[in-house]
């Protein structure tokens, strides 16, 4: 690990950390194979689990076969959305969660995931959303090329409604490349007209089976072009599923960083990250 990144948090209760979301003290975290959002308070440590899926036998360490496989957590103002990957059917879901009312809604995301598919030459193979930003007026999901096909890339939904839409943009982004295996989107965060995202490199080309990790990645792409301004290897053998951005000083940036271990011990070590 280097001087960069630090352990900023040890949170006993959640398991494959798949994306976080840093507002105020309180830090809310989504695992993959899990039914709950979690709300962790920095300050007093106290983990509150939100239910976002009802009737389920099983809320945690669901099996891989029925996980509803959130992989992305974003917000705008004081709403989180919550979003599936969509690398299988059953992986369609979008959950809204209203921070004010404490309302959850559930969208069946499997027609917009369809239109995404044809309208960008991906197919069922190689989609696997693993991040999301929503600005209020366009959507931006982040593919991870892992798949045979190597779909890396940003796929632009013009409008607010999910339901509605009418204009899809797919950019393709090589990132790079090492030991012929394609580094590729993990998540992503917005932050003063930059976009801010991790990736990881894995030994596989499939978005189900995972394979050996070989190294997580930091970089930044201008917000309005998607031009890569640059990357970073930010460690060699974690895989980094999830990024906040946590604050600003004089001369750097910090962000919160998670990462999934793929196992079913629930607990999750949350970095700090300073750039």
């Amino acid at each position: 690990m280097n001087k960069e990144l630090q352990v900023y948090a040890t949170i006993k209760g959640i398991g494959s950390a798949s994306g976080l979301l840093l507002k105020g003290n309180l830090l809310y975290v989504i695992g993959d194979n899990s039914a709950y959002l979690y709300e962790y308070n920095i300050k007093s440590k106290a983990l509150n689990k939100i239910e976002l899926l009802k009737g389920l036998k099983v809320l945690e360490n669901i099996p891989k076969a029925k996980k509803r496989d959130f992989e992305a957590l974003c917000n705008f103002k004081n709403t989180l959305y919550v979003l599936g990957s969509g690398s299988t059917p059953n992986r369609n879901l979008m959950i809204t969660y209203h921070l004010d009312t404490k309302n959850v809604v559930q969208q069946d995301l499997s027609s917009l995931y369809a239109k995404v598919k044809s309208s960008c030459g991906i197919d069922d193979d190689n989609l696997n959303i693993e991040g999301a930003i929503f600005d209020g007026l366009n959507w931006f999901l982040f593919n991870r090329g892992n798949g045979n096909a190597k779909k890396n890339g940003v796929i632009k939904i013009y409008g607010s409604d999910l339901t509605k839409v009418t204009k899809i943009e797919f950019s393709s982004i090589v990132l790079l490349k090492t030991d012929q295996k394609l580094v590729s989107f993990t998540d992503a965060v917005f932050y003063k007209n930059q976009i801010y995202f991790i990736a990881a490199a894995e030994d596989t080309k499939s978005t189900y089976h995972d394979g050996e990790i070989l190294g997580s990645y930091l970089g930044s792409l201008n917000a309005e072009t998607l031009s890569l301004n640059f990357i970073k290897q930010i460690s060699a053998n974690q895989k980094f599923e999830g990024i906040s951005f946590f604050k600003e000083n004089t001369s750097n940036l910090e962000f919160l960083l998670c990462e999934d271990r793929d196992t079913e011990n629930l607990e999750t070590v949350i970095y700090k990250l300073v750039i």
